[in-house]
């Protein structure tokens, strides 16, 4: 008769268990969700992040607090999110960097971006640009090359900083051409294109939407693009792939992310309502016109991305030798 006993309270404890797990889903959400950002704030990340925060706050009828937390290249602000507790009220942006260079470059992470984090959805993904001065004695991508390989280490590229995307498009061109250049690290992308531009460093892989207008305005002169095909806002410039280098391809791309455990019926709810998101034309407008390729799909498709960046960065910075200091 115990045993019955016993047996039928375990019984009844995991039922109500169950019960409230799926209550608190059928109902999710039904609080403010906290947005983490691995970036400061008035970063493309943050900007990006605060827009589609907007978006889904109207969607899942729920304030969305965005939280800046920069530092360490990414690192803090995704590991907050892999440690925050699985419950769809804590989310966060998934950036390039922390989600698939940082476990390679600096070799300590306190999370691991494939184990720790559950991927939502992609939200973009967009090409770097290859610019010099416009002064510059370099006109083509081959210039470049011959002038690197006559005089190894002493052509200069600028970068936001180490391990970006910025330095890695470097790095993969480097690879791939066969030549040395020097890297010069600056505390932000801006800084860097402002060198470059005073012609204090010979070139610089710069994302779309911060050199487009620079070179609309003849501050900088466009090169090659690093995506697979050339790009409505810039038509006369190549792609890498174009010019004899297919396996320089770098899109910088971005994606929410929850942590590990977090029930797949939020996952998808959340995936669903961003899904709707990228719809809105004004949205839509403001990422095609910075030159950046729509994301949306299924959590398995961000995973699959996420993963197969991560092999190929892996690579890259092992081959490069690529240290975070």
């Amino acid at each position: 008769m115990r045993f019955i006993q016993k047996l039928s309270i375990c019984v009844f404890s995991l039922s109500t268990t169950f019960s409230s797990i799926a209550f608190s889903q059928s109902t999710y959400p039904n609080k403010p969700i906290n947005f983490i950002v691995p970036y400061g704030a008035g970063g493309s990340a943050d900007s990006r992040s605060r827009q589609i925060a907007q978006k889904l706050s109207v969607l899942l009828k729920q304030p969305i607090v965005v939280d800046n937390k920069p530092g360490a290249g990414g690192n803090i602000g995704t590991e907050f999110i892999a440690r925050a507790a699985p419950d769809g009220y804590t989310i966060g942006m998934g950036n390039f960097a922390p989600m698939a260079v940082n476990k390679t470059l600096f070799g300590n992470l306190r999370y691991d971006p494939e184990i720790d984090l559950s991927p939502i959805i992609l939200i973009e993904k967009g090409p770097l640009v290859l610019v010099v001065n416009p002064n510059s004695p370099y006109k083509t991508i081959n210039d470049i090359v011959a002038a690197a390989k006559a005089k190894p280490g002493v052509l200069t590229f600028s970068s936001g900083g180490i391990g970006g995307s910025h330095q890695l498009s470097a790095e993969l061109f480097e690879l791939n051409a066969g030549i040395n250049m020097i890297h010069v690290p600056y505390k932000s992308g801006s800084a860097a294109l402002t060198d470059l531009m005073a012609g204090n460093v010979d070139l610089m892989f710069d994302q779309m939407y911060s050199a487009v207008p620079s070179i609309k305005a003849d501050k900088i002169r466009p090169l090659a693009i690093t995506s697979k095909k050339r790009s409505p806002l810039l038509p006369n410039v190549p792609s890498f792939a174009e010019l004899g280098y297919p396996k320089v391809e770098v899109l910088n791309w971005q994606g929410l992310i929850a942590p590990k455990g977090t029930p797949k019926a939020i996952i998808d709810r959340l995936n669903a309502a961003a899904n709707e998101a990228l719809k809105d034309p004004a949205l839509r407008e403001l990422m095609l016109s910075q030159g950046n390729e729509i994301g949306g799909g299924s959590p398995a498709e961000f995973a699959a991305l996420i993963k197969s960046e991560s092999a190929k960065w892996s690579a890259v910075v092992r081959t490069a030798n690529m240290k975070p200091e």
